[in-house]
């Protein structure tokens, strides 16, 4: 077969949007109201991402905003969970909201909401596109409007590198058989199909099928197609059920710090909102291969009391280390393998090699004001994790079983907010959080949390408000600010003190570190927002020399200064500039220095069913270490949190066609130009050559 190569390839996809671009263009003229609250969705999306540092998966979020993008909650017939499910509002402001209603009836009017406390100009125009105001009463659930008024969509995505790498390459069979993980099983292709039902908040079906790059399609050991597949079936309000899934699906409960899966938000520029707004039992529909519930969930409610019972059995990755010979049973394992992929002969050995087991449950007691929850969940595996004993790990859980418990509260005192919650593992282990926000005035508003986590404390699903990877070895003090000056002007600011009173890795003593942030954003239009932001972290980690006897912890320091302008310039065109640089220092080395430059630019036909998005970035870095982040617009429920490091530019282009009124296509092509550098990445990833570029295209399919 004749090898097409990358120009080739670019020029046939190039022409292949141009065709469809004609194609459409007679079809349909794309509205403007979508196109309005498309920008706004990837806006939000953009501003939490680039404040979080942390490994994420958007996939669920991006999917959610987009729902209510599609069906906008209306705020006359909103339940507080309805509410707190936008997560947008925090618990005051829903309070406020429902408190008012109440008293005033029924809102009139979106912008009635400028008189309830807690609502100003920016808040309100933060949920426009996500909420409507109308006089129309509760739906209630008939097969006849389930089947009429249902939504159906479905995903097909084709993603590669364009490069060969390494682990793609040809190798002998003796070769091969002397170092069977030197290549990659499958194709470099990754493939992604989804389909959802949903009626409203009632219903909601989905499978999910998934490849990733490597991993083998329809042969050797992925015969079945995919290598990961996910379903569920939810339903919602329901009378006695406030809701029930059988299947794959997300449990949250209290602060993170007893059972929650999925993900949950750290530090970032909104420094208020540190409370985590729990959602109890809801579907699963991303592709993460490990943090999810397999089986069932309920919960019920009645006057004011919920009672949330859930059952998880799934089989998970793991490295094993013991086997019994007659039985050939699982024994030992060493480590729990959480990258969810399975390319190699021993990533394929460690696939679903364990048996876990959860069980577990929530009562809480809510009212307008005042939340408690006890959570109690219980994990079994069908083998002993046995880690590989290291002076900072020895606090970490082993065993075959754990069971968390914990108490959870949250009270809303005028505009207050008392939050907390209290946890405590099998081997006795505690931890402990406690926070507040409140508004001094509708100018001023301070948010305050201290968390107190023991070095023994021992669990295994939890997302709590941290500075490290994991709840467990921390203490900590948050304090955070924002100054509303007027509409135009706003500072948001943070400090964090921390502290970790035994090892961890790379860090061979006891430690602590801080973190500060500031940002100055001057927004006088819609049209047009600004900002600067700076940050400072300090922390401890081991100096890496080798020819050392003791590697002793040394101070490291980021600085990190970012300029970031975004601009409407037309009804069809938007911009977005950004500057940032980083500074990183180790000990008493040399500072190294990052820069990151970078210019968008976004269209949208006013008539053709047609929009571009497009990015040029300069980057410079001295190291690895002084690498920048920076989030990418990417096809509709996928994200690119790309790193910018040494030195060269980034390209890339995404276009997206409305076909016909019930079928959208996207295409993206990136790529990566290191001016110093003939090799990129290592390992079975490794490229011979001085750039990586990568082709995705997505097609849905709504009806």
């Amino acid at each position: 077969m004749k090898r097409i190569t990358q120009s080739q390839l670019l020029k046939r996809l190039s022409l292949a949007v141009f065709l469809l671009v004609c194609f459409s263009a007679a079809a349909m003229a794309q509205d403007p109201d979508e196109v309005i609250k498309e920008d706004e969705n990837e806006q939000k999306i953009e501003k939490i991402a680039t404040n979080t540092e942390s490994e994420l998966d958007y996939a669920d979020l991006l999917q959610e905003m987009d729902y209510y993008l599609k069906h906008p909650l209306n705020l006359n017939t909103a339940k507080a969970s309805d509410l707190t499910n936008l997560i947008m509002l925090n618990d005051i402001q829903i309070s406020n909201l429902l408190t008012h209603i109440e008293k005033n009836g029924k809102l009139i009017s979106i912008y009635e909401l400028q008189s309830i406390d807690g609502f100003d100009e920016a808040t309100i125009n933060s949920i426009l596109p996500y909420v409507k105001v109308t006089n129309e009463s509760a739906s209630r659930f008939n097969f006849k409007d389930a089947l009429q008024y249902s939504n159906h969509d479905l995903f097909i995505r084709y993603q590669r590198t364009l490069e060969q790498q390494a682990g793609y390459m040809p190798i002998t069979d003796s070769a091969l058989a002397e170092s069977p993980n030197s290549r990659y099983l499958g194709s470099p292709e990754k493939l992604y199909i989804r389909y959802r039902y949903k009626f409203f908040n009632k219903i909601s079906f989905g499978i999910t099928g998934e490849k990733d790059a490597g991993e083998q399609f329809f042969a050797g050991a992925q015969k079945n197609g995919f290598d990961f597949y996910s379903a569920h079936l939810m339903v919602s309000n329901m009378g006695l059920v406030k809701s029930a899934v059988v299947g794959d699906y997300h449990v949250q409960f209290g602060q993170g710090l007893t059972f929650w899966t999925g993900m949950g938000f750290g530090k970032s520029s909104d420094v208020i909102n540190i409370k985590k707004l729990a959602q109890g039992i809801r579907p699963y529909t991303s592709v993460d291969e490990n943090l999810f519930m397999r089986g069932g969930a309920v919960t019920l409610g009645w006057k004011g009391f919920d009672l949330t019972a859930f059952y998880s059995r799934k089989k998970i990755d793991a490295n094993a280390t013991g086997i019994d010979s007659l039985s050939n049973e699982l024994l030992l394992i060493s480590s729990l393998q959480e990258t969810g992929l399975h390319s190699t002969p021993s990533e394929v050995a460690d696939r679903k090699s364990l048996l876990q087991q959860v069980i577990g449950g929530h009562l809480a007691y809510r009212n307008r004001r005042l939340n408690i929850g006890f959570t109690a969940a219980q994990t079994l595996f069908d083998a002993t994790l046995e880690r590989q004993l290291q002076l900072y790990n020895q606090f970490d859980f082993v065993g075959d079983k754990n069971f968390n418990m914990g108490l959870d509260y949250s009270y809303i005192f005028r505009n207050i907010n008392f939050f907390g919650e209290a946890s405590r593992s099998w081997n006795g282990g505690m931890a402990f959080l406690n926070g507040v926000m409140l508004s001094l005035d509708p100018h001023i508003s301070v948010s305050v949390l201290y968390r107190n986590y023991q070095k023994n404390y021992q669990a295994l699903y939890t997302s709590a408000f941290a500075e490290g990877s994991s709840n467990t070895n921390e203490e900590g003090f948050f304090t955070g600010l924002t100054i509303k000056f007027n509409p135009k002007w706003n500072l948001a600011s943070y400090c964090d003190f921390y502290n970790f009173r035994w090892l961890k890795y790379r860090v061979n003593a006891p430690s602590g570190g801080q973190d500060y942030m500031t940002q100055l954003t001057y927004k006088p239009n819609k049209k047009l927002e600004m900002y600067v932001k700076y940050r400072y972290e300090k922390k401890a980690e081991n100096s890496g020399d080798e020819l050392a006897e003791i590697d002793y912890p040394e101070d490291l320091t980021k600085q990190s200064f970012r300029y970031n302008l975004s601009c409407q310039i037309s009804p069809s065109v938007s911009l977005k500039n950004r500057v940032e640089f980083l500074i990183y220092q180790k000990g008493s080395a040399p500072a190294e220095n990052g820069y990151l430059v970078y210019q968008d630019i976004r269209y949208k036909h006013a008539k053709l069913p047609v929009s571009f998005s497009a990015r040029y970035a300069l980057f410079q870095t001295d190291s690895y270490d002084a690498r920048l982040y920076a989030y990418e617009n990417d096809v509709l429920y996928a994200y690119s949190i790309p790193a910018y490091y040494y030195k060269g530019t980034r390209f890339y282009i995404m276009a997206k066609v409305k076909l016909q009124r019930h079928l959208d296509f996207w295409i993206r092509y990136s790529i990566t130009n290191y001016s110093n550098q003939t090799v990129v990445s290592s390992g079975l990833t490794e490229i011979q050559g001085n750039h990586k570029s990568e082709i995705k295209a997505q097609l849905r399919l709504k009806f």
